[in-house]
């Protein structure tokens, strides 16, 4: 089509996964002005609208769905070229866009960037953090190439590469340091600090605690487990953790650890790729150097 550029597409896809001119145009670093400057001309260019206006955030009509879908697999497949020429380069090199999950970031990415740094010098490392179906989602659409998650994630597209496993760790408060560790029942009855729905994590402890799909029975949630810790340390409740991220969040809590009894919680933390990626025979390279790199025990 005549006057159709990629600039078109990308701005559109950005409008599209935002759903509003302003995040997406601070996306694209461009004024929100020339961002609806751009998507009236691909409107014209192709004679229909794509996106219905309103005060607050825009809706794609059903010929910009279905252009949404189109433009994202043109995105990726173009994005998948550019690898493709890295490739034929030898060892990793360039932006690697890596997309981290919240209870794994704060714990094991400055390690990895660090290890990853060393090991290959002339790699552009572009860490994003996020919960799991944003990663995924955006792993599908070609905006990230790799992501560190909880396994499984049962997207056939996707290549899973398991890194370790680690257990779940009982948080209570300090004055209850010498009594006895719940069982899963018990924990059901107690008051029970979990982080918010989104998160993998929650789901991972609530299997655990919980005999049936109903909720324990008192349950307040967090936006992060630091806030966890620390409500635990005013005596709010009692949570569970992930193992890697002890050290950091309990050394300024009044708090107590104590392991579960077996069979413990625990979760297997993976690296995830695209199939199609032209890199992919790489990465398994980059999971090895994550490992060379002890971080992971």
């Amino acid at each position: 089509m005549i006057g159709l550029t990629i600039r078109h597409l990308r701005y559109f896809e950005a409008l599209a996964q935002h759903g509003h001119f302003g995040r997406a145009a601070e996306a694209c670093s461009i004024s929100q002005p020339a961002l609806s400057v751009q998507m009236k001309e691909l409107e014209a260019l192709l004679g229909a609208p794509l996106i219905e206006r309103g005060s607050r955030q825009i809706r794609l009509t059903s010929l910009g769905e279905e252009f949404a879908l189109r433009v994202r697999d043109i995105l990726r497949a173009m994005d998948e070229l550019g690898t493709l020429a890295r490739a034929s380069f030898g060892p990793l090199m360039g932006r690697l866009r890596l997309g981290v999950i919240p209870t794994i970031a704060p714990y094991l990415l400055p390690q990895v960037m660090q290890g990853l740094s060393a090991r290959f010098p002339g790699l552009d490392l572009r860490p994003r953090e996020a919960v799991t179906q944003r990663l995924i989602e955006d792993l599908i659409a070609g905006r990230l190439d790799m992501a560190i998650v909880a396994l499984p994630v049962s997207e056939p597209s996707l290549v899973e590469f398991p890194l370790f496993d680690e257990e779940f760790v009982l948080v209570r408060p300090a004055a209850d340091a010498g009594n006895p560790v719940p069982n899963p029942e018990m924990l059901r009855e107690m008051r029970l600090l979990l982080l918010e729905e989104g998160h993998c994590f929650r789901d991972q402890a609530l299997s655990y605690c919980n005999g049936s799909a109903s909720l324990p029975r008192d349950l307040m949630e967090g936006s992060s487990l630091t806030t966890l810790v620390q409500m635990v340390g005013a005596g709010i409740g009692v949570t569970l953790i992930p193992e890697m991220a002890l050290a950091i969040e309990t050394r300024s809590a009044q708090v107590a650890t104590a392991r579960l009894a077996e069979p413990r919680p625990q979760r297997t933390i993976g690296m995830v790729w695209r199939r199609s990626n032209p890199l992919a025979s790489q990465f398994a390279q980059l999971t090895t150097a994550i490992r060379d790199a002890g971080v992971i025990r």
